[in-house]
């Protein structure tokens, strides 16, 4: 009732929770769109049921909140948003929870904390969210989406709680934010371009990446992605770009710069062959990627790892590739460890610490004579 009161309002309806109360809300639609802009403040705090036997029998599983259809909407607030994820990620199916990454049957669906779908003109700023089941914010089909000063929090071992997921979505600000979780602390899917990611302080979780695409032979498109001035600390990974074997389309115009690496697994890594299992099969079409930059990244990887981990598809190399003031130092000991490269073509604009030597110059003459489809 809230809701609908402040979304037909004729002058921008507040939908207010008050400092010094917690409410639990159900698994809820918040549907537009309204007649003018609307402010959810969330001073005081927000959860949901506590865990998948308190769920309502009749909603879905997979998420808590969804905001849809909603133009000019702002999030914001000096409350908390808490997940209760706890319950959810002791699923017996987690991955975590079995032997050597083993799982065991039985209902594995989680639900995203905060969903945004086919909305525009997001706003999305000063609010603490922790603990969320599975992803805590992921955005669909959206356009237009500012984000700023969040702090997320989950334990490094929560599964699948990545901190910011887009998708289908475009002309993107993530800024001045704090992530620390599980999973990726903003991941980037399928069909977004036009995104600008700085000042973000990551880890540990799995750093930032783009992907996975091209999943069960899927078409996926990502261009025009900007990371920099951010710090990525204790981390799985560092950047990445992560793609499926038979996948098509396109991953360009990527620039990672200006970021500052402590003890990370794989500070720069590009992975081609992303799998989650050990039975997935060879193919040869691939999600093409060129057009990426990577200067002034620095600090130190942790030496379970290469410092930067190149491995493109065997019939479709990536491709322009370029490499300035990159210097990446062992976190322990004084043995520094040898980029990997597999079928990746680039530049050293600068010598890089430890050298790429791997590195091979020019244009492939495989992807010269290919007629694949690089279209979007």
């Amino acid at each position: 009732m809230a809701w609908d009161t402040a979304c037909v309002a004729e002058k921008s309806g507040i939908l207010l929770v008050p400092e010094g109360y917690s409410f639990m809300i159900q698994s809820t639609i918040f549907t537009g769109p309204c007649k003018s802009r609307i402010k959810v403040q969330i001073d005081g705090t927000i959860m949901p049921p506590n865990g998948p036997d308190s769920w309502p029998v009749n909603s879905s599983k997979r998420q808590w909140l969804v905001f849809y259809r909603i133009n000019g909407m702002s999030l914001q607030g000096s409350g908390v948003i808490d997940g209760r994820g706890q319950k959810w990620w002791d699923l017996p199916c987690k991955p975590h929870k079995g032997i050597n990454g083993t799982t065991l049957p039985g209902p594995c669906d989680s639900p995203v904390a905060i969903r945004f779908f086919m909305s525009t003109n997001l706003t999305v700023k000063r609010l603490k969210v922790k603990n969320s089941p599975q992803f805590h914010f992921r955005f669909d089909g959206c356009q237009n989406v500012h984000i700023e000063f969040l702090d997320i929090k989950a334990p490094a071992e929560s599964p699948n709680t990545d901190g910011i997921h887009i998708e289908n979505t475009n002309n993107v600000r993530i800024h001045n934010s704090v992530i620390s979780n599980g999973d990726d602390c903003i991941s980037i899917g399928a069909g977004c371009y036009n995104v600008d990611i700085r000042n973000i302080t990551c880890g540990p979780g799995h750093g930032i990446s783009i992907g996975s695409l091209g999943n069960k032979n899927s078409h996926a498109c990502v261009s025009n992605i900007t990371v920099s001035y951010s710090v990525i600390k204790h981390s799985d990974n560092g950047v990445r770009i992560k793609t499926w074997q038979g996948g098509s389309g396109v991953v360009s115009k990527v620039t990672f710069k200006y970021l500052h690496m402590h003890s990370v697994l794989n500070p720069i890594i590009i992975d081609q062959y992303y799998c989650l299992t050990k039975n997935c099969p060879n193919q040869t079409s691939a999600v093409s990627i060129s057009d990426i930059s990577y200067t002034s990244i620095k600090g130190t990887y942790d030496v379970r790892g290469p410092p930067m981990h190149l491995a493109c598809s065997d019939s479709l190399p990536c491709t322009n590739l370029t490499l300035t003031e990159v210097e990446l130092l062992p976190a322990q000991g004084n043995i520094v460890s040898n980029p990997f490269c597999w079928n990746a073509y680039g530049t050293m604009q600068t010598l890089t610490i430890p050298p790429i030597f791997c590195l091979l110059d020019g244009v492939p003459q495989t992807l010269q004579q290919s007629d694949v489809d690089r279209t979007c």
